[in-house]
């Protein structure tokens, strides 16, 4: 986690305009202006490059998040119109460049004081785990880190042990157990989960909603998406109120390409667990580090959204 100071380098920045600047030229397109670095992070930054036909971005990731590169350019092959427009990648070092998505939902949701965009967001996300089930193989191959069911209850306790929290955290690892057992007797295959959906992760551009940063990806139950978008946004609504808003109908949104496929299952069940369950997939899957800031918190929030539902007063 100490790429964040070398991403500020000039040597490293001045390979990343050669690279960038390259793979313009191959599509007629060059640099117009001067170039912006308005994200630096501990695991990933992100460079603005004004160009002839408008802005362009690069996204480098650290090493536990190189998949990220080769994954895009995957869905992208099967859903261009639901992932960034991807103009290069190089899986290799973890770099993507992508031609500008449009405006986030988080600034396009407070002007329309609505939430109806999510259902169209959710059925589209639903459509390319349901799309990418044959890629599962695939996409581990590539990188993508495996949290399948059996493998969440050692890695929920090793977590919880390793951390300063309280008891009753290190006491849940059979409840973990318990919601496994009861994910697996649904059925539902292991597949690609995004892990991170919120309005800061899509995209409105030319009238589809795109969805960004798969940084978080990783397979397990695909239905852990909702825990994040469901009882961490959805249901916050509009003025940012926990549970003002009612999640079931956009629950069916995102299920119904699920009925689809999975005819005959409890989905509503299935849901359910997951989204218990959901929140301490999160907590593993998104610790960072102890040296991180604010990262301990985070950890602490989403492990209490897992036993409790709703956040500490």
């Amino acid at each position: 986690m100490g790429d964040a100071g070398r991403w500020r380098e000039g040597a490293w920045l001045a390979e990343v305009r050669e690279w960038v600047g390259e793979r313009l030229g191959e599509r007629g397109l060059s640099v117009t202006g001067p170039v912006e670095q308005p994200h630096v992070v501990p695991w990933s930054t992100v460079l603005r490059f004004p160009t002839d036909t408008g802005p362009v971005w690069f996204k480098a990731n650290d090493a536990s998040m190189h998949h990220e590169a080769g994954l895009v350019a995957l869905l992208a092959a099967r859903f261009p119109d639901r992932v960034p427009p991807l103009l290069a990648t190089d899986p290799a070092r973890g770099w993507m460049l992508m031609a500008d998505a449009g405006t986030r939902l988080r600034e396009v949701i407070p002007v329309e004081r609505s939430l109806t965009r999510w259902y169209d967001v959710l059925d589209a996300v639903a459509r390319i785990q349901v799309g990418t089930l044959d890629a599962v193989e695939e996409m581990l191959a590539l990188g993508v880190p495996d949290l399948c069911l059996p493998r969440l209850v050692e890695r929920y306790d090793d977590l919880v042990g390793s951390l300063d929290v309280p008891a009753r955290f290190r006491s849940a690892t059979p409840y973990v157990a318990e919601l496994v057992a009861a994910l697996e007797g649904h059925g539902v295959p292991a597949g690609l989960n995004h892990d991170d959906l919120h309005d800061g992760q899509v995209f409105l551009g030319a009238g589809r909603h795109l969805v960004l940063d798969w940084g978080d990806a990783c397979i397990t139950h695909p239905f852990f998406v909702l825990s994040v978008v469901l009882e961490g946004q959805v249901a916050w609504g509009l003025d940012d109120v926990e549970g003002s808003v009612d999640i079931a109908p956009f629950r069916d949104a995102y299920l119904a390409p699920w009925a689809e496929a999975l005819p005959g299952t409890d989905l509503v069940a299935v849901t359910d667990a997951a989204l218990r369950l959901g929140w301490a997939a999160r907590a593993v899957n998104g610790h960072v580090a102890a040296d991180v800031p604010d990262d301990a918190e985070r950890t602490l929030t989403r492990l209490q959204m897992f036993l409790d539902g709703r956040v500490a007063d």
